[in-house]
């Protein structure tokens, strides 16, 4: 009996220290606290070989701001499923909007997907969900976004790699520290690239000296590109379809839902993928009943709710997509999206 109350003694004293150590936590996220974190950020700033010029130029007007924290930290619940979210996500409106934008910009899109190889319909539909066509790119100085959440620090590691990747863009000058705004969490100009993402595929597509993924279409457009064919984009494929699955299927042949990380995610494609002629073998048809492709293509099947929910047969290209963004619910309305912009007759 002592043991226990040992131990029920320690567990309590243990939630009483996480409970206090949390309480410090969230007191020390505090403007004062803030403008020391600084002090050190530029002290560290000069150590990965930036000048001070350009360090306190970037850090001249930097500010907390508490609403990053909150998003940061803000678990969304998970009430959506894939018929709920699809209609939000594609509407009408932005359909129509994403054809005449498409035709507006055709000359432009047709000469990068001839160098890249990335169809058309899906630099646009990636736009269009990204930052509704360049409409909602985010106001935050990313600078101080990325500081802020390196200051709050759970994931500081991560945003410190940022803010120096957006201080090395900041240095080759592709753009000036007032007009560098992003998301709250740093993602940057109408494709919304982290800066790391910015200085491995932005593309100066224009041919001016910067590489403006803010304001020139030309470099929006082509840096998309140039992230898709990087991540093995193959312009003679789609992303998928949605199937038919015959009763009684063995839903264990689909890659599981939760595997925890891309690596992980793309060890259970290899694994699970197949011929098309194999998953026709199987009982798969299309939604209409009929008979899939007859084309000698592989194909992973993916559940992006559970195996009652919809089910897809994902291609090569799904995966340069999961790698843009690694959740199945964003992948499906890109490929939606760019379904409905191939397919004007589908409203």
């Amino acid at each position: 009996m002592l043991k226990l109350h040992t131990l029920l003694f320690g567990l309590l004293a243990l939630n009483i220290s996480l409970v206090f150590t949390n309480t410090l936590q969230a007191k020390e996220l505090t403007q004062i606290g803030f403008e020391q974190y600084i002090v050190e950020l530029k002290t560290e700033a000069l150590t990965h070989g930036f000048t001070q010029n350009l360090i306190d130029n970037s850090f001249a007007k930097v500010k907390f701001h508490q609403r990053a924290v909150s998003a940061d930290r803000k678990q969304p619940e998970k009430v959506e499923t894939l018929d709920t979210y699809l209609p939000k996500r594609v509407p009408s409106w932005k359909v129509k909007k994403a054809r005449t934008l498409y035709k507006k910009h055709k000359v432009v899109l047709t000469n990068i997907a001839n160098k890249y190889g990335v169809q058309p319909r899906f630099i646009v539909a990636l736009w269009g969900l990204e930052t509704n066509f360049g409409q909602f790119t985010g106001g935050y100085n990313v600078v101080s976004a990325l500081s802020t959440l390196a200051y709050e620090g759970r994931r500081e590691a991560f945003f410190k790699k940022q803010l120096w990747a957006a201080l090395t863009i900041l240095k080759q000058g592709h753009i000036d520290i007032a007009d560098m705004k992003g998301s709250w969490a740093g993602a940057m100009g109408q494709n919304q690239f982290m800066p790391t993402s910015f200085l491995a595929y932005a593309v100066d597509g224009d041919g001016d000296g910067k590489k403006d993924i803010w304001h020139n279409q030309v470099d929006i457009f082509t840096s998309m590109a140039n992230y898709l064919q990087k991540e093995g984009w193959n312009g003679e494929l789609t992303w998928g379809r949605q199937v038919q699955l015959p009763p009684n299927f063995d839903t264990t042949l689909a890659i599981p839902k939760n595997t925890g990380s891309r690596k992980n995610w793309l060890k259970a494609w290899d694994k699970t993928e197949k011929t098309l002629a194999q998953w026709q073998a199987l009982g798969i048809r299309r939604t209409d009943g009929t008979n899939l492709p007859n084309v000698d293509i592989k194909a992973a099947l993916v559940f992006p709710d559970d195996e009652k929910g919809r089910a897809y047969l994902a291609y090569d290209n799904y995966k340069s997509l999961m790698h843009w963004n690694l959740s199945y619910y964003f992948v499906s309305s890109v490929g939606h999206l760019s379904d409905r912009i191939k397919f004007p007759l589908i409203d």
